[in-house]
């Protein structure tokens, strides 16, 4: 596919010379129509409720944050036209003035201040209350923690236009962290006139790209243009359809039969033939993300270090990367992926050694916890529907019950079903994965601190926290490598989570699919970024 970088950079930057050239006329379709394929049901469209991937790329659409990324990842301006920083703790962002919620109404610093305290707010219990806090956004682990008011959260509105943001410490990337759907903007007016009714059709109001057109819940999520946008001139696409579809093989079958666009994955065992089959359609570059199997480490057997390890230990990683999925992904001995900024990979002990060492090795780790012939471990591993978590599961049950001896038993669930298990901790082993929200190793590493709500092995471990809370002090990259180092080598020894494989973003694209930004490591993708070729 040929992508036109330039062009798509500029319309995210108006103010750019490149932002007065358009594509012609004559190239593009009368329908300026997509379909995208979400990999399930969005828990929510409240960026204060969201949990994960289905809704991420749904939520893109509808709001619009401080920044935005490039094809990069890199900060480029959203609502805020510019921001700056003497000393990397104080930010003062300056917002744009034709910034309008799709009711009309202007977008204003004071949006973000109560958006923010709302996404902190114990009484809204978000998913993601842990980001301003990982963001060192001032004050806000104590006010989640319900021990400091709101109005102490380090954002004020110095006037309509004008947002500052003041940090518990240093954090030089944060216009990064702003575009970061849990740092979205929501209407005060609507959340509070419709309450938890406020995000359906006809009554959500946002200040992205697009607007919600209809929800059909398992069926589709439909967006169309939102004219209040500020940049509306430079968006091609009309309607945005989003289809969640957790079977792979059922996405591709849509793919091919031309129902869908761009799908968010495609069966790893069909790599070689689709791309025979698909040639200049089958994309697979690194991806800032982590597969791994979290483990219960407050109940349970898994509770048990020496059960984790040896199960950790016992899982054939090149198998699954190689064999079962086989579309570039590496595979994981550590949880930062190798592609992150700031991150030097540690050699650990147990990557050193043969798989058959690693079994070995293993099987004594569980006799030592009181497991063997006479009294075998039993578990059972947690997955959310997808045809690729069902052959992980079953190869690497498959791998404990040859090596172990394991009694392995596979739970399948929907993904809310699923979010509801997890977090209530209902599951021995659990599958689960990790995207940055930001390209540094603390994006991935403050997961397993003890305060975090996506620490779903709830570990806990003082001095883990303690390295995480000198990281984000640190003052140079150096110092902060050498911490981040530390931490694998604490996640390696306590093993809360079995890192499996790092990430390709594997997926779909039709060659009349213009501007998809497949260089972003973060996977970070507007729908007003792209638009459809005469085909």
């Amino acid at each position: 596919m040929r992508r036109q970088l330039s062009i798509t950079t500029a319309c995210i930057v108006p103010l750019c010379m490149l932002c007065s050239m358009s594509v012609s006329a004559e190239t593009l379709a009368t329908h300026q129509e997509i379909v995208r394929q979400i990999k399930d049901e969005p828990a929510s469209l409240d960026p204060a409720q969201a949990v994960g991937l289905p809704e991420i790329p749904v939520l893109r659409d509808l709001f619009e944050g401080l920044t935005n990324q490039d094809e990069q990842g890199h900060p480029v301006p959203g609502v805020a036209l510019n921001w700056k920083s003497s000393d990397q703790k104080v930010w003062l962002f300056t917002l744009r003035q034709d910034a309008k919620w799709s009711n009309g109404d202007p977008v204003t610093a004071k949006d973000f201040v109560y958006s923010w305290q709302r996404m902190v707010d114990p009484r809204t219990s978000s998913p993601y209350a842990w980001f301003p806090a990982l963001a060192a956004i001032q004050n806000a682990a104590e006010i989640t923690a319900g021990k400091k008011p709101l109005a102490s959260l380090g954002v004020v509105a110095t006037d309509d236009y004008h947002l500052k943001v003041t940090l518990e410490h240093p954090v030089a990337w944060f216009p990064i962290l702003t575009s970061s759907f849990a740092l979205y903007p929501v209407p005060q007016k609507i959340v509070e006139q419709y309450d938890n009714q406020w995000t359906l059709p006809g009554h959500l109001v946002g200040n992205g790209a697009y607007r919600l057109d209809k929800h059909i819940v398992n069926e589709r999520v439909v967006l169309t243009r939102n004219p209040q946008y500020w940049d509306n001139a430079h968006s091609t696409l009309n309607k945005v359809t989003f289809v969640p579809l957790s079977d792979s093989v059922t996405a591709t079958h849509w793919y091919q039969a031309n129902n869908i666009d761009v799908t968010e994955s495609f069966p790893k065992n069909r790599y070689q033939s689709l791309k025979q089959a698909l040639p200049g359609e089958v994309y697979t570059p690194a991806q800032l993300g982590t597969y791994y199997y979290a483990f219960n480490t407050q109940q349970g057997p898994t509770a048990n270090v020496n059960v984790r390890k040896a199960l950790s230990w016992s899982i054939d990683r090149q198998i699954i990367a190689e064999k079962i999925l086989g579309t570039g992904e590496k595979a994981a001995w550590h949880f930062t992926p190798d592609i992150t900024q700031g991150f030097v990979a540690p050699t650990l002990a147990y990557q050193q050694l043969s798989q058959a060492e690693r079994n070995r090795q293993a099987k004594l780790l569980l006799n030592a916890a009181g497991y063997g012939p006479t009294h075998p471990l039993k578990l059972s591993i947690l997955y959310n529907t997808s045809d690729s978590n069902k052959q992980i599961a079953i190869a690497v049950a498959s791998m404990w019950k040859k090596n172990l001896g394991a009694e392995v038993s596979l739970v399948n669930q929907e993904w809310k079903t699923y979010i509801d298990s997890r977090k209530h901790g209902n599951f021995d082993v659990i599958r689960a994965s990790w995207v940055g929200d930001y390209n540094e190793p603390s994006s991935f590493l403050s997961l397993l601190t003890s305060q975090h709500t996506g620490n779903i092995s709830r570990f806990t471990n003082s001095a883990y926290d303690a390295l995480l809370d000198k990281a984000s002090i640190a003052t140079t990259s150096a110092a902060r490598e050498k911490i981040y180092t530390l931490a694998e080598q604490m996640i390696a020894d306590n093993v809360p989570i079995a890192p499996i494989y790092q990430y390709t973003n594997g997926r779909l694209i039709k060659p009349w699919v213009k501007g998809y930004p497949i260089t972003n490591p973060e996977d970070v993708v507007y729908s007003r970024q792209l638009r459809i070729e005469k085909h």
